[in-house]
This record gives C-alpha cells, structure tokens and sequence, in this order.
C-alpha cells in the first residue's frame, strides 16, 4: 500500500464468504446435435446486465424446508437437498418448467408470478399436486465459486437436466423477468462466439462449456453419455479465470488498500501462442504457488511467455522476483520509473506511449498499445487492444483510487482518466477488484467526481480558507465519513497540482490564490 501515507493505519480487509447458489444446464437434441439453453440478461439490471448466463439462483433458508416435501429427497444428505429444491424452485419459475421424474410439465403464468411474490407458492403447489417435482433426471455436473477479487461471491452448484423430445419448451415470464431471450446452442458452438468478442458470459460459464463441448466431442456427440462421465467426477476447485477472450486472471493475495485483497495479475494472449504476464504480484508460497500453476499451464498448451510487465512500481504489484524467475525466463518491460525500482538487467526494456505490442497465436495476432497514464504513480500505465483496456491502478470498480501526495499528481491522473475514457473500451480489465463491462460508466463516474473535489479544493482557497484542515473540510463536507488522514493527504495532492499549474502557492506556510491566473 505504497500509497498510503505513512502513520495510516488501515483496516485488515477480509475476503467475502461464498453464498450457496445453483443453476440449472438444460440440454436437448437439436437438429445438429445436442443443444443447451442460455438465457440472456437484460441490460437494466445492476449485475451481470448484458451477459449469457444458466437459470438459477440463491439457495435460501425455505429451500431446506421446502426439500422435507419432496419425495427422492429424504435418502440425500449434507446440503443437497436445500440445492435440489433450490434449482426445481428456480427452473419452474424462471423458465417456466416443473421437473418431474422422466418428463417435463410446463407451470402456468399465474403460477410463476405467485411463485416470485412468495416462494412459498410453488412448495404449496407441487404438494397439492398442481406441479410436479422430482430430483430425478437432475445430475450435478459441476461447482465453481466466485473469484475472491468480487465483493459478493458464491458457491455455484451446476445441474444437468435434458428435455426430451415433445417436452415443453423453456418459457420467458411474460412480466418481470431477469431475462430477455433464450438461446439454443451447441455448447462448441456457443464457445466459438464467446471466442470471437460477440457474447459475454461470466467465467464459470466459460468453462462448463468447454467442459461440456469436450465430453461431448469425446462421446461422439451423445449427451447422455457426456453427462454421465461429467456427473461421474463433477468438476470444483481451481480452475481458468477467463474474463474475456485471450485474458485470463490470476487473483494473487496481496497487502493492497482495502476493501480489496487480491491484485489481479493478467495472462493476455492466445493459448499456444505469446503471452504477456501483468503484475506477478506473488509474494508468498500460497499465491506463489498459485502462480507457478498457472504458468504450467502456458506451458502445457505450448505457449511462449514473451514478457513480464509491470504496470506500476508499487509493492502491491510486484512480487517476489527472484521466486518468479525461477517458474519461467522472461525480461520485464516497463517504464523507466517503473524499472528503476527493480532489479537491473540488459534484458528489460523500456515502454513509451504508443508502444504496440504484438502477440501471436493460433487464430491471428492481438495488439496492445502502452499508455503511459501518470497520476496515481509516476511511471503508471495502461495497455490497451481494439476492445479491451487493462487498466492497472487507474480506476477500481470497488474502493477507491489514491492519488499520493508524495509523487502522485492530480492534473495528470484526471487528464489520464479522460485519455482512457476517449478510447471507449468495452470491457475494463483493473488491478483489484472485478472487471466492468461498462467501462464509460466507471470512468466518467471517475472523472466527475475527482474534478469536482479538484474544483472544490480550488474553491476553497479561493474563497480565504488557507490552512490544510480547512480546505480539505471544505473540499469534503459532501462525504463526512471519510478518513481523517486520507483526507488531508489527497487534498495536499489536490492543492499540489494546483500549485504546479500556477493555480495557487504557498505563502508563510499558507495556501493562497494567484490573482494572475
């Protein structure tokens, strides 16, 4: 946490516990083969909007009372039955089908929208036998949980269910509903389009369909025979944090400023072809050897690391170097500033603005241009494709961005944030905390508000407030909660920048108004 300043004591910051959830894999024959259903999200909703995801949902307390009700639970044990009934609650009620053992039965309108109003609605159904319910023909094919970079995290159970033929089909609500389309697709197929930019999904997404596609390819194309060896070892635990094509993310435990707990170290590039390392953070043997594993990977699928790059120098993205260099032989490219913290070798190269790197794989090359974007560290940078922006320690979708007033400057970090937002990304990959695929939202919110304590601070010298306490009272009466020292040092780096731009100097140890300017 280099950019706090010294004597600040922050809070030790805690990584979130999963919640229980489940989601529900449907499957049946399509005209060429095999299919599974993906639902689309719609774009107003305040998480996942936009992206292709699997009903399902929140495993709740009622799912465990409501299990003791239905018959094929009673011999299951642990937790499962609160997931079975959690998931046939969910697929009657968000696609509108009621699970029944061998068949499928559609469940009325009326029903869902009463199911939605008050759960409790569909165990009082299935028990005076309006729908059916029945855990068999449902498999467990799976578990994923959620990165521990996401403030808000679960445990993910994926269910197979298969439609077969003549049974109803999967049904949008007519009113409510979290999504707006379903899709039928093979699973390669719908891997070839995540593939190619033109369909966000969450990672865990991404790799049940590899998952499927494989057992697919090696069972001929029979999906009951894909679901049985999936279901015979379903798959949990680590696995590829794939954010987007050709980016995978590598959460590494770092001391950084909470609420986060991870930087996120990046792999770009295609696999079997050149990779670029971002910010190898890994300090200690757990996070190192996390990383160790994931270089093994690259490894495996014949990829050829061409560089480590760092963003930045502070401590919470540079790990151990010595450690690292024995995983895998690379030089690291930075800036100058950025070097100069690190250990020499002829073998690093210095990165300017405009810089293009460029990486090869099997399927073409991806361009990354280096931006050089200062402000929050001297030195800082981000590196930019046609689509993507990985962003380093410019703007965070949880928390927030310190500009230290030891070297950090305000002008130059706002007009870094504004540089970015011109090159409106679509997807923004940060340092800590998850990604955003709605990168001008964060960066214009980024840009307002650090403008507006900019102004704010100007103001308050202007209108006779001299000393540090008054201005930053002033400059940050419209947030009254925030940390007294945090406070005083980001207005230090407000009325920093503005002494460098002429703006206002120091006079007898007071701040004042330069009447020329």
């Amino acid at each position: 946490m280099d950019e706090v300043p010294k004597g600040v004591a922050m809070p030790v910051a805690r990584v979130a516990k999963p919640r229980d959830s489940t989601s529900i894999l449907i499957t049946r024959n399509g005209s060429k083969g095999p299919e599974v259903l993906l639902a689309h999200r719609i774009p107003t909703l305040r998480a996942f909007a936009d992206f292709w995801a699997l009903p399902g949902g929140g495993i709740r307390g009622h799912d465990t009372e409501a299990a003791a009700s239905i018959k094929g639970l009673e011999q299951i044990e642990d937790d499962w039955p609160a997931v079975y009934a959690a998931i046939l609650r969910e697929t009657a009620e968000e696609v509108g089908l009621a699970i029944d053992d061998g068949k499928i039965e559609r469940v009325p309108m009326a029903l869902r929208h009463a199911i939605i109003e008050d759960s409790n609605a569909w165990i009082e159904a299935v028990e005076n036998g309006v729908i059916p319910a029945s855990p068999r023909g449902i498999t467990h094919i799976g578990t994923r949980t959620t990165p521990p970079f996401a403030p808000l995290r679960f445990k993910n159970r994926f269910m197979h269910v298969h439609l077969n033929d003549g049974a109803p089909d999967p049904e949008l609500l007519d009113i409510g509903s979290e999504f707006d389309e379903l899709l039928w697709m093979h699973p390669a197929d719908a891997v070839k389009v995540w593939k190619s930019g033109n369909m966000l999904t969450a990672p865990p997404i991404v790799t049940l369909l590899r998952d499927v596609a494989h057992a697919l390819e090696v069972n001929d194309d029979d999906i009951h025979a894909a679901m049985t060896s999936m279901a015979s070892e379903p798959k949990s635990g680590e696995h590829r944090i794939e954010l987007a094509p050709k980016i995978e993310c590598v959460p590494l435990r770092t001391a950084t400023l909470p609420p986060a707990t991870h930087t996120n170290c990046f792999i770009l590039g295609e696999q079997g072809g050149d990779r670029l390392i971002i910010d190898p953070a890994a300090r200690t043997p757990e996070e190192l050897a996390y990383l160790q594993r994931r270089i093994q990977g690259i490894e495996e699928d014949g990829g050829n690391i061409i560089a480590t790059i760092f963003t930045h120098r502070h401590q919470d993205h540079i790990g151990d170097l010595s450690k690292i260099a024995e995983m895998y032989t690379a030089p690291i490219w930075a800036t100058l500033e950025t070097l100069l913290a690190l250990p020499d070798s002829k073998e690093n190269r210095v990165l300017e603005e405009g810089d293009i790197i460029s990486l090869n794989g099997p399927s073409g090359v991806m361009e990354w241009t280096v931006y050089v974007t200062p402000g929050h560290c001297p030195g800082h940078i981000c590196l930019a494709s046609d689509r993507y922006l990985v962003s380093g320690d410019l703007a965070v979708m949880v928390g927030t961005i310190l500009i230290p007033s030891s070297d950090g400057d305000m002008d130059a970090y706002i007009d870094s944030l504004e540089r970015m937002r011109a090159l409106n990304p679509e997807i923004l990959f940060p340092a800590h905390g998850p990604f955003t695929h709605r990168p001008e939202k964060l960066l214009d919110r980024y840009i307002k508000h650090r403008s507006g304590r900019h102004e704010r601070v100007l103001e308050a010298v202007t209108s006779g407030l001299c000393s540090i306490e008054e201005i930053a009272n002033h400059a940050y009466s419209d947030t009254p909660d925030a940390h007294p020292m945090l406070k005083v040092d980001q207005t230090l780096s407000h009325l920093s920048s503005h002494e460098a731009a002429g703006r206002i100097r120091r006079e007898n140890g007071k701040w004042v108004q330069n009447l020329h300017f």
